[in-house]
């Protein structure tokens, strides 16, 4: 096998190894670890973590350790939370979300220099267009990573499945519900009662295990980078010095239109934050029971991956417009459903329909706003991207840090009316467009941001 195509193949399976343990465990959280909003606290300081991780690691770490060891380290800090999830406090949960916020960034960072320098090399000896290998590259990670979301959520079900102990949800308990619910913060008397610690051992040991392994995978079979190509790649961290990298992240703000795409930015974080802190929480777990997220979540997950691919090869025909019409109508039908939907375990499709339908609204959120801002911002992409990762996990830390003080109608409120904010400002950054380039429809033009745009989840 070519070298090169090896050592996409190894990380690509490393961070399918690693993400199926994170992207089940984040399902969870609301419900696992309700008490007192433990576990939506913990991601909301995660995303936190991740905004500061974001502004001043990846350069100092991909600088001193090269990418390979960037990774493996990073890694480790993912490690960590699944640990933490063994002993579940304050004082476990917490700390640990800290130390993978701050992983989350130089890991991402790293795998995108990496693939990028090993496209760039193979293109050259192959005497074949460096850009062309490049997305070749991450065409090929994408595939592989991208079913993380459903392994991940597949092996929660299948073992908290294995409960013997099903609890009999009554009608009563069924009233609380819903975008009205009547739960405390610190009672869960329907179908979130929590498996069994042996139950949640295993599942625990397991995406540990599979934690292990992706850190395992990327230490013995990962290359490391030639000093030449390293050395390279390291000027150009260099270039610009971390402090004013972390300026014209706010400097970009003096673009108007980067102040225009803030709610819609935010409101990509947000309605995620939605889906995986509450109505896991407060439509599948307290109707269906515990044992439902992680099938609800493969719902998801396949229809965002499936919607992500079609739209982005639709996107030159239809233009943006059209997509963001599609999500918006799409996601704000949800919410309206949302607030008057009673959830029935009799009801059993519906509970699969409301994800499938907001991965489909989810999908035209990630791969036409990467590519709008890709477009509107060509010249400053790396201020750019950073303003989107920015703006995106303060939508994160927003959703999961009201998650235990607002009831879920008012949160439903509060992403329509986003939602509403963000396609205003939305056309006024079209309109702009349209006024400062009439003799060329930004519709047209290539929606592509470049591969390392897309990275968007943790």
């Amino acid at each position: 096998m070519e070298r090169n195509l090896k050592n996409v193949l190894v990380i690509s399976f490393g961070f399918l190894l690693l993400f199926t343990a994170y992207g089940g465990l984040q399902s969870l959280q609301s419900s696992l670890n309700s008490e007192e909003g433990l576990g939506v606290a913990s991601l909301s300081v995660l995303y936190a973590a991740l905004i500061l991780s974001s502004m001043f690691l990846p350069p100092i770490l991909i600088k001193k350790l090269g990418c390979k060891w960037t990774i493996a380290i990073s890694m480790c800090c993912y490690i960590t939370f699944s640990l933490g999830n063994f002993y579940a406090s304050w004082y476990t949960l917490i700390p640990t979300s800290v130390i993978l916020g701050l992983g989350g960034a130089p890991l991402w960072s790293a795998k995108c220099t990496y693939l990028t320098i090993a496209g760039t090399s193979y293109a050259e000896k192959a005497g074949k267009n460096a850009k062309d290998i490049i997305n070749q590259y991450f065409g090929v990670f994408f595939l592989v990573f991208q079913s993380s979301g459903i392994w991940g959520n597949l092996i929660s079900s299948l073992i908290l499945s294995q409960s013997s102990t099903k609890v009999e949800i009554s009608e009563e308990d069924l009233e609380c519900c819903g975008a009205y619910n009547c739960l405390t913060d610190t009672t869960n008397t329907t179908g979130s009662a929590k498996p069994s610690n042996s139950l949640i051992y295993t599942l625990l040991g397991v995406y540990t295990a599979s934690g292990v392994l992706a850190v395992l995978l990327v230490i013995i079979f990962l290359d490391q980078i030639k000093s030449d190509q390293a050395e390279t790649e390291k000027e150009k961290l260099e270039a610009p010095s971390i402090w004013s990298t972390f300026l014209a992240t706010f400097r970009h703000l003096k673009d108007k239109r980067q102040c225009l795409l803030i709610p819609l930015t935010m409101y990509s974080g947000l309605e995620q934050g939605f889906l995986s802190g509450d109505y896991t929480k407060v439509y599948v777990t307290c109707a269906l029971g515990i044992q439902y997220v992680g099938y609800v979540m493969i719902c998801f997950a396949a229809v965002n991956s499936l919607c992500s691919l079609l739209f982005g090869k639709i996107s030159q025909f239809t233009g943006r417009k059209l997509l963001f019409a599609l999500a918006t109508i799409t996601n704000t039908a949800c919410m309206i459903a949302l607030l008057l939907w009673k959830p029935h375990p009799k009801q059993l499709a519906v509970f699969f329909v409301f994800p499938a339908l907001w991965g489909l609204a989810d999908a035209v959120w990630q791969t036409q706003t990467n590519g709008l801002y890709g477009i509107l911002f060509e010249k400053h992409k790396e201020a750019a991207f950073a303003n989107y990762r920015l703006w995106e996990s303060l939508g994160f830390v927003i959703a999961f840090g009201y998650s235990t003080k607002l009831q879920v109608y008012i949160k439903l409120y509060i992403l329509l009316s986003v939602l509403t904010l963000s396609m205003v400002t939305y056309g006024v950054v079209e309109y702009l467009e349209a006024k400062s380039s009439p003799g060329t429809p930004t519709a047209t033009r290539k929606e592509n941001g470049g591969p390392c745009s897309q990275e968007t989840h943790m």
